[in-house]
């Protein structure tokens, strides 16, 4: 910690009546290492207790286990909702194998307004809410998870961690440092500013399709 950012919080902790905030090396031991406060409990496994929790936010799921499974999973969601082969696919590492149909429609690019449907890969899955967490970056445009009505998300289920904490925990443990942006999704956009009324698809994608592939 720069001088400048010590004398700052120092200051701020003075006028809170936090004299010991004003240590600086035990501010940073409280920011790299936070406690954890009180935690639900649950007897299921957290791969189950994902799909329980995704289920009641109106997410759905198919399970995959080879690259050929996505294509086949990804074509079987498309007909079931009476569309057409085309998507937008995100430039990641684990989609990269995947060699789509003669005939359809893959860009491997950030969505644009006009995409319908979305494929993007997550880099873990809470258990305690069922949601899932994208980071942006090249491999992961934050567009993908927001422009399309319909968005399908690659999640390997060894990714899944219990609680809110433990995705943190992992997020820092092999990043380091956080992206410009972390998205929590937790089932597909919805409101009840009108009415009362829930309304899919107010702010983001009508529909949530999991892959969840065996680690």
């Amino acid at each position: 910690m720069n001088n400048s950012r010590a004398a700052i919080l120092g200051r701020i902790s003075q006028a809170l009546g936090h004299e010991a905030a004003a240590d600086a090396p035990a501010v940073m031991l409280r920011v790299n290492d936070p406690a954890r406060g009180p935690q639900p409990q649950w007897a299921e496994a957290p791969r189950e207790r994902f799909l329980t929790k995704l289920a009641k936010v109106a997410g759905t799921y198919a399970e995959v286990t080879s690259d050929a499974e996505i294509v086949r999973t990804v074509g079987d969601y498309l007909a079931a909702q009476n569309l057409p082969p085309r998507l937008v696919v995100a430039p990641h590492p684990l989609l990269a194998g995947v060699i789509w149909p003669e005939g359809w429609q893959v860009a491997c690019r950030r969505a644009q307004g006009d995409d319908r449907v979305g494929l993007a890969v997550a880099f873990c899955g809470i258990a305690e809410t069922g949601s899932l967490v994208l980071l942006s970056g090249p491999e992961s445009p934050t567009t993908l998870n927001f422009l399309p009505d319909d968005f399908l998300c690659l999640l390997p289920d060894n990714r899944i961690v219990p609680r809110m904490e433990d995705a943190w925990a992992l997020l820092r443990a092999e990043r380091g440092s956080l992206p410009r942006a972390t998205n929590l999704i937790t089932g597909p956009s919805r409101t009840a500013d009108v009415e009362q009324t829930i309304q899919l698809g107010a702010h983001g994608p009508r529909r949530l399709h999991v892959l969840l592939r065996a680690g």
